[in-house]
């Protein structure tokens, strides 16, 4: 039974992925996700259903369109596939329990956002509108029942984790304005985007949060220098290392909190 739940998890996961690529292609070209339907970039023309079967398409058709064989791009099975894996670990984490249903909204909000700020250097205010108001409920759900990722038990967690993850960056962004006369050190979707993982997070993950994405950052940042890509004065899309650090802490944060304290005594 637990295999066959995992199964149609990972299915919901690829069908939802297919939907964030639409997201992902149309909202940073101010575009509607809804109209019109599925198209060819390159010639227009409207996809049939087993053109959008997801990752299977791909691989079939060879990465090429059915109607005019120019290559589609391949951030869409990833971004399919990364969805459909992040599904299965949160079930696994969570089973099918209101966390589950919230986790996967935050890394559904976080994939969009590490694809579209990697390529546009963005971060579309409607996720963030969608993350606030799905952090608030998530916080009202936390008066009458406990959430798990709330384990301190204090009822506003969620307005403390909103605190730090903004003020900490807002803190490093008026530091970059400060010592490099500049104010591209931090960008505000980013301070945005931690106020509402401070909401679905508490304040003790979203410290952790920080932690990792930062260390995902500099690890990013070494890797792309070595490979001649970047050097130490660009400027880097902070966004896919905030989806690393945060989906790593819904998954085992507090486990990585434990861990640290312990070395501590």
């Amino acid at each position: 039974m637990q295999t066959l739940f995992i199964i149609y998890i990972l299915i919901f996961g690829l069908v939802i992925g297919c939907f964030l690529n639409v997201c992902i292609c149309r909202i940073p070209q101010k575009q509607s996700i809804i109209r019109p339907p599925s198209r060819c970039n390159s010639c227009g023309t409207t996809l049939r259903p087993l053109d959008l079967v997801p990752v299977f398409s791909f691989v079939f058709l060879r990465g090429k369109c059915r109607y005019c064989g120019e290559k589609v791009s391949a951030v869409n099975p990833v971004v399919e596939i990364i969805t459909a894996a992040a599904f299965v670990v949160l079930y696994l984490k969570y089973s099918l329990t209101v966390e589950f249903v919230a986790m996967a909204l935050l890394s559904c909000i976080l994939i969009c956002i590490a694809f579209i700020d990697a390529e546009y250097r963005i971060i579309p205010n409607g996720f963030i509108i969608t993350g606030l108001i799905s952090g608030l409920a998530l916080f009202l759900y936390n008066l009458f029942y406990t959430v798990d990722m709330f384990r301190d038990r204090v009822w506003f967690n969620p307005i403390l984790g909103f605190a730090v993850g903004t003020g900490f960056l807002f803190m490093v962004s008026l530091v970059g304005m400060l010592v490099y006369k500049s104010d591209d050190a931090m960008g505000m979707g980013d301070i945005k985007l931690y106020a509402v993982i401070g909401l679905f997070l508490g304040w003790r993950m979203t410290i952790v949060s920080l932690m990792l994405s930062v260390f995902s950052a500099a690890i990013g940042c070494v890797f792309m220098m070595i490979l001649k890509k970047n050097n130490r004065k660009s400027t880097i899309a902070f966004g896919p290392y905030i989806a690393v650090g945060t989906f790593i802490t819904i998954i085992c944060g507090w486990n990585l909190l434990e861990q640290y304290m312990n070395l501590l005594k």
